[in-house]
């Protein structure tokens, strides 16, 4: 979006000492950021959603392979609540156009004193362009979003007694690595501390409407009614008890065939 698009050219003053800061690398680049949570994605829904399929927990109702439709809805969701994250981040960003707490050494002005509207910049065009988009961080606002979703997630599909340490471990570390983030986007002078705290909130935002309203991580599922006639589904799926009384067939439940 910066090869395409301006910011917009808000008037700075030379003498703010919160736009003076040096530049540094970052500490987390975008395409360790990508790697992090495309991995971690991939890895925990994958291994999730095969798992529920193979062991009957989880049944699709649409006639292609079970796998693939459990991936693609997970997928789907997780992709577009990113997209939107995404978007909403941008779409500040680039409306909004704060400077950067580097600004000023990246665009190295000719000269520069009192308020300044259009400042002579001598840096590289680009560099001065993300310099103006600091409102919103985007690696904290995206990687919040992320692990958070993995998170719940995790809360959503891995049930069972064994995952009373496992799953909040997990779930720890996830979040761990999102607030991790948004750390080293302050101390690499990237952003401001106000622009971390609104991109981790956006960020969590987003994942928990996600979940809640377009996922169906948490809707509560019935397993079937056992029928006599069906004894494959029977072995197949975890069936429900008939609730019909058992004296209502025999007279009394002394006459069923399962007890002496």
């Amino acid at each position: 979006l910066t090869l395409r698009f301006k910011p917009y050219l808000r008037g700075i003053h030379c003498d703010d000492e919160s736009i003076r800061y040096p530049y540094r690398k970052d500490t987390i680049s975008h395409g360790t950021m990508a790697a992090v949570t495309i991995a971690c994605s991939m890895v925990i829904i994958t291994t999730g959603e095969a798992y529920l399929v193979h062991t009957k927990r989880l049944r699709s109702n649409s006639t292609f392979n079970q796998y693939l439709s459990a991936l693609y809805k997970v997928v789907g969701t997780f992709l577009f609540g990113a997209a939107v994250s995404q978007s909403l981040t941008d779409l500040a960003k680039f409306t909004i156009g704060r400077p950067r707490p580097n600004f000023l050494s990246v665009c190295a002005p000719t000269s520069c004193s009192g308020y300044v509207l259009n400042i002579n910049c001598t840096g590289s065009p680009r560099n001065v362009t993300e310099s103006r988009l600091s409102f919103y961080s985007g690696h904290s606002a995206f990687g919040m979003y992320c692990m958070l979703f993995l998170s719940l997630y995790v809360q959503a599909r891995m049930q069972g007694k064994w995952t009373r340490l496992v799953r909040p471990t997990i779930q720890f570390f996830l979040v761990a690595f999102s607030l991790y983030v948004g750390y080293t986007r302050v101390s690499d002078n990237k952003h401001h501390w106000s622009d971390v705290l609104v991109g981790l909130l956006q960020g969590a935002l987003i994942a928990v409407l996600t979940v809640r309203y377009v996922s169906d991580f948490f809707k509560q599922r019935q397993p079937p009614l056992c029928s006599q006639a069906d004894e494959q589904a029977e072995e197949q799926l975890e069936c429900k008890p008939n609730p019909q009384p058992l004296d209502s067939q025999h007279g009394n439940h002394y006459s069923h065939p399962g007890l002496a």
